[in-house]
């Protein structure tokens, strides 16, 4: 896999390819089948598999905090446009020089010049350019002029709906995890490394691996009840909280994880936390000692949620589909003496802030 950053970045090697371009946020269902539809051509005429992508993405440039937030980060992204087959991602960095291109100069410099695509696989409802004459129709006039293929993505869907990036983001703000990874075709999840914080957790008795989040709009807010995987392949059940840590006053936002039953120095470690369930949103406490009493209280539903559904320690290896991924946010009066999911009103004003970035 080569990551090329930038068009100055790009040699003779890397031109020659099949290519596709977009966001590719989250690298659902659907973009796998783009990536199977490009692949088929690479294969047939012996050239690499190059995804084009924007960083920032497009309307995080033009719209800030207001743009929708990530499924992935850059890092994640790539590693799984890789495990689909990407041979080469082009990575443009989204800025005015490159919003300032005409549709036409666009393709010369990005696609003609740049990369010397042979087939190229885009929406046939995809836009670029500040002219507004790049689309899809342009694609393919040039094409024929300059001998290269065109042609639009093949439309994929799941229960008669096409997958869609917003699609996924409504179904994780919502609390139904489960249709989620339906759509993404895995468990939806976070990533990063433990890194030393404020301690404060291990001052209450709760000691918890932090790992700090990009300042961007947060997919996820609240508390779960998540499984932790650690680089070794184990797993832990585990209680997670994502966001800004109103008590505290943290102004900036963090992925919390206690890991139930585990004792171990996890700085500097990656860690991947699969949300499972919803428990709550996000509470600024009184004090210190009434946010402990409410952790305590998220512990005891999460570690009764997890390992009622058999979740304990186990390898990398075929365990996806034993996660306990829920349909809905876990209800306020859910009994504990049952795992079954709320989806009743009184979970109904938790599930709304769960977007909420």
């Amino acid at each position: 896999m080569r990551v090329i950053r930038g068009l100055h970045n790009l040699k003779a090697a890397h031109r020659g390819c099949v290519a596709t371009i977009g966001n590719f946020d989250g690298v659902h269902r659907g973009h796998q089948a783009i990536l199977q539809q490009c692949r088929e051509h690479a294969t047939r005429w012996s050239v690499p598999l190059t995804v084009v992508v924007f960083e920032p993405q497009p309307r995080e440039f033009f719209a800030g905090d207001q743009a929708p937030p990530r499924l992935t980060r850059l890092r994640e992204k790539v590693r799984l446009l890789r495990d689909f087959g990407a041979e080469q991602v082009l990575v443009l960095p989204f800025n005015d020089t490159l919003r300032s291109l005409t549709g036409r100069e666009f393709i010369d410099q990005v696609l003609i010049d740049g990369l010397g695509v042979k087939h190229l696989v885009v929406g046939d409802d995809f836009r670029f350019g500040c002219d507004r004459r790049g689309d899809f129709a342009l694609l393919a006039e040039v094409g024929r002029e300059q001998g290269f293929g065109v042609e639009h993505t093949r439309t994929f869907t799941v229960d008669d709906e096409r997958v869609s990036s917003s699609q996924v983001r409504t179904l994780l703000a919502s609390g139904n995890f489960s249709a989620a990874a339906r759509l993404l075709g895995r468990p939806y999840s976070l990533h990063g490394r433990v890194v030393r914080d404020q301690q404060l957790g291990r001052t209450l008795g709760v000691p918890t691996a932090n790992l700090p989040l990009l300042p961007q709009p947060l997919t996820l807010r609240g508390v779960f009840a998540v499984v932790a995987e650690l680089e070794n392949g184990q797993r832990y059940p585990a209680v997670a909280n994502v966001g800004f840590r109103p008590t505290v006053g943290s102004d900036r936002p963090t992925l919390e994880v206690h890991l139930l039953d585990f004792s171990g120095d996890l700085y500097g470690q990656r860690m991947t936390v699969f949300p499972c369930v919803r428990l709550r949103g996000e509470v600024k406490f009184d004090d210190l000692e009434v946010l402990k009493a409410q952790i305590e209280r998220d512990q005891a539903r999460a570690r009764h949620y997890l390992l009622s559904a058999a979740i304990g320690v186990q390898d990398r290896a075929g365990q996806d589909d034993s996660l306990p991924l829920a349909s809905a946010p876990l209800g306020r009066d859910e009994a504990m003496s049952s795992n079954t999911i709320s989806s009743d009103s009184s979970s109904a004003d938790d599930a709304a802030d769960a977007n909420n970035g």
